[in-house]
């Protein structure tokens, strides 16, 4: 416990101290470029007394979640598929380069012609999630040892038991490490293209207001519960993914 609470401590000081710092020996009013840990926790209770809060977080976190899941099953897919066929992957890989290189902004404007508000940080999200997914996988695939693949045409196996007892075993550690990365992705992306469209009850929605409003406390401490939805979304795909891997383990 005391590994999680002494850096959080200390990064409390360090914020408090740049506080203190700006005030008492700059004469600066901190209020609007940073306001201390003590003013934004008390906006943050202030906005958890209210039903809006719960609903905006809920959907925003639905929506995050959503453009997530639709990212992984899309990228894993495509990876497979890649690395199954030449002529998929001769069609499929730029684009999903294309994608990649695509910055979230211009995809999140692109995007807001095409779908209803409520949806661009599904697709926005999703978009940014799949490359990851799609290399990730494709080098798992490809890092699958031979020695097992020779062993499991010699025993004769089905291309499904190849699969389930061969291949999946050596790209889940690939697999696992790039839903940790983009989760990552998808939050910033979604909360990126919130900030843009401007969707009904959304996270990116409140923080695009208080930058409007000069409301820095609200700012920050909108921006904490996005820090803390994601620490939440992170923990419990970890769990999952222990478990999946655990799982198939015992099952080997």
């Amino acid at each position: 416990m005391a590994r999680g609470v002494l850096p959080l401590a200390f990064w409390l000081l360090v914020w408090q101290g740049a506080v203190w710092y700006l005030q008492e020996v700059q004469g600066i009013q901190t209020t609007l470029i940073l306001p201390g840990p003590l003013l934004v926790a008390r906006t943050l209770a202030e906005l958890a007394g209210t039903a809006d809060f719960w609903r905006t977080a809920l959907m925003s976190l639905l929506r995050i979640f959503a453009g997530l899941l639709w990212g992984v099953l899309a990228g894993a897919a495509l990876g497979a598929a890649t690395r199954a066929s030449r002529w998929a992957g001769w069609l499929l890989s730029p684009a999903v380069r294309v994608i990649r290189a695509t910055p979230v902004a211009s995809f999140s404007l692109l995007v807001i012609l095409w779908a209803p508000t409520g949806w661009v940080p599904v697709v926005v999200s999703g978009l940014m999630v799949l490359p990851v997914v799609w290399g990730n996988v494709s080098r798992g695939i490809a890092q699958t040892d031979p020695l097992l693949l020779e062993a499991a045409r010699a025993y004769r196996f089905g291309r499904w038991k190849t699969v389930r007892l061969v291949y999946v075993p050596s790209v889940l550690p690939y697999f696992a490490s790039a839903c940790h990365t983009a989760l990552g992705l998808a939050w910033k992306a979604g909360v990126a293209a919130e900030v843009l469209c401007v969707p009904r009850l959304a996270i990116g929605t409140q923080v695009y207001f208080s930058k409007i409003y000069l409301e820095t406390p609200a700012l920050f401490a909108w921006t904490l519960v996005v820090l803390v939805l994601s620490f939440l979304l992170e923990r419990a795909l970890g769990g999952l993914l222990s478990r999946l891997e655990g799982g198939i383990g015992r099952e080997d």
